[in-house]
């Protein structure tokens, strides 16, 4: 059992067993990365697929495997499909199968199929909330089964699952309407989950990550080292994503659960969702043209909501 990090000293997952799914490219490749570094060792995931779901491949996952064991990790591959009970009953099983143990799950695949809601056919819909939401979904199902089961037989784990949601689920994203629902989806499924497995001793957070990967190069520019600045700071580089995720993954996020984290750059942000706000209550049955006297008012009192990703200013 691996103790320590490939550099010989502790780290905060040293002897855990994490597996990441979407881990072959971007995020997915940076946490799968830093979790070996903090002495885990990791089952990668990954189906190879394009940017928009087509075609599949192991080859991406296959490769993050050998740049870890090449760093002095351990990991291995698994490219199945998780959308998918069988690949999702696999990919818990490849963990157990290798490592005989399952401490982390950390759901991050994911594609985009933007388009207008106008011009958003169903089919492409139904594929982002598939792999999106039911990626999540499925993993989480099967890892929480066996985690249950060992809690009752009386080896109750310090079980971690980090789910990947987005900005575009928390304030919207113009033109991509499925992802944005999608995501906002994954926030719900992480606050009731965070609830159903408390009592089997696994904790369940989201983070709302904005780095540079395939899906977002276009948005986010490398900053590049020049003679005047070596040392420049990549804000939008991945890798600054996962130290969170680690964390999060880590028997040290005791305690911690039901909370959505936004990650980007050097900066952390807890989010805070959907509260009560101003209030009022008649008593009795309202009007149409009370009820809307009324909230009128009660909008009055509130604040504003954070505008949608690319609404028109």
């Amino acid at each position: 059992m691996s103790s320590a990090t490939p550099g010989g000293t502790p780290g905060i997952c040293a002897g855990r067993v994490v597996i990441v799914t979407g881990a072959g490219r971007g995020l997915g490749r940076a946490h799968a990365r830093a979790f070996a570094a903090e002495g885990a060792r990791v089952v990668v995931n990954d189906l190879g697929t394009g940017p928009d779901g087509s075609g599949a491949s192991a080859s991406p996952a296959d490769e993050v495997v050998a740049e870890i064991r090449a760093s002095g990790g351990e990991a291995v591959a698994h490219a199945a499909d998780i959308t998918t009970g069988e690949g999702a009953r696999s990919l818990v099983a490849t963990a157990l199968d290798s490592f005989g143990r399952l401490d982390t799950l950390v759901n991050n695949a994911g594609f985009l199929r933007d388009r207008m809601l106008v011009n958003l056919d169903g089919e492409d819909w139904d594929a982002v909330l598939r792999v999106h939401l039911r990626g999540h979904f499925l993993p989480l199902k099967y890892a929480a089964a066996h985690w249950r089961t060992e809690a009752k037989a009386g080896r109750e784990p310090q079980a971690r699952i980090v789910n990947t949601s987005s900005g575009a689920g928390l304030l919207g994203s113009v033109g991509q309407g499925g992802y944005s629902a999608a995501k906002a989806g994954i926030v719900g499924l992480t606050l009731v989950a965070a609830e159903e497995l408390a009592p089997y001793g696994v904790r369940v957070n989201a983070i709302a990550p904005a780095a540079r990967t395939r899906m977002t190069e276009r948005t986010f520019a490398v900053t590049m080292a020049t003679p005047d600045d070596p040392a420049a700071f990549d804000a939008m580089a991945p890798e600054n994503v996962s130290p969170l995720v680690v964390w999060l993954g880590s028997a040290d996020s005791e305690g911690v659960t039901g909370r959505v984290f936004e990650a980007e750059a050097g900066r952390i942000t807890v989010m805070e969702g959907w509260r009560p706000g101003p209030t009022a209550d008649k008593g009795a049955r309202w009007s149409p043209a009370e009820a809307g006297l009324a909230a009128r008012k009660l909008l009055e009192a509130a604040e504003p909501p954070l505008p949608v990703y690319g609404a028109r200013g």
